[in-house]
């Protein structure tokens, strides 16, 4: 539906960004799908993969909207080009490389996960379109041209594929974060309960060394107190003796 003036709608517009985007990404898909298997080795593998490889998707290099079946055999395809045991000449990065197939293909089976995913990559294209409406808006209100660069099909998939890396990128620093904490956590209750079970322990050997020697301190107590009687009875006895009386001497 065309906008006041012939000119199209905003809408129609994203929607034929949108359209061109994911037109571009089954090419690009179709084009990497045929890579050899050192050439997939090295792009799982790239400086960065840590965060590249966040996208499943990016990992298998499948349309987010590929039914199981296509994904499944996509996975077969790709974990068979980069295992092992088909590069005996750079096994260690191979397997390397078949762990993030494995791990991106495992995380795509669970429902939740896949839908985590596919959340992100919507977030990603929403941000770009707002994007691209607002520099629009802009220029509009400033009295120019509204072409923004994201108007090219390629700079569009360009600007869609960071951002989305960058949520990626994002959601995972934050769970490192709140596995390291969660950990901090664990460690400190650990530790409490460590110096909780070492304090019983010492109370529990106080508590015995006082029964066990509970006889001989009331030993010693009564042979103190009997010592102490004796003594004051000798002292008694000694102060109640008559003085010696001197005689005097008569010249």
């Amino acid at each position: 539906m065309a906008a006041a003036g012939g000119e199209p709608s905003t809408q129609n517009m994203s929607d034929d960004l949108f359209k061109t985007f994911i037109t571009e990404v089954k090419q690009i898909e179709k084009r990497d799908s045929v890579l050899t298997s050192k050439q997939q080795i090295e792009r799982l593998l790239r400086p960065g993969s840590s965060y590249f490889n966040l996208n499943p998707f990016e990992v298998l290099q499948i349309d987010p909207e590929a039914t199981d079946d296509e994904l499944k055999k996509r996975f077969r395809a790709l974990s068979i080009l980069v295992h092992p045991d088909k590069n005996q000449d750079d096994q260690d990065r191979a397997q390397k490389a078949f762990e993030a197939v494995d791990k991106a293909y495992k995380l795509l089976l669970e429902p939740d996960q896949k839908k985590r995913a596919l959340d992100v990559i919507h977030a990603g294209q929403e941000y770009v379109e707002h994007m691209v409406k607002e520099k629009k808006k802009q220029l509009k209100k400033d009295g120019k041209l509204q072409d923004v660069e994201e108007d090219d099909p390629e700079l569009f998939r360009q600007a869609v594929y960071k951002q989305t890396m960058k949520l990626f990128a994002e959601l995972e620093i934050k769970r490192k974060e709140r596995e390291a904490k969660d950990m901090h956590e664990r460690k400190r209750a650990r530790e409490e309960e460590i110096e909780t079970a070492e304090k019983a322990k010492r109370d529990r050997e106080w508590q015995k060394n006082f029964e066990e020697t509970r006889d001989g301190r009331v030993d010693s107590w009564r042979t103190f107190q009997a010592k102490g009687k004796k003594t004051k009875e000798k002292k008694n006895r000694s102060f109640l003796k008559p003085p010696k009386v001197k005689m005097e001497q008569r010249e």
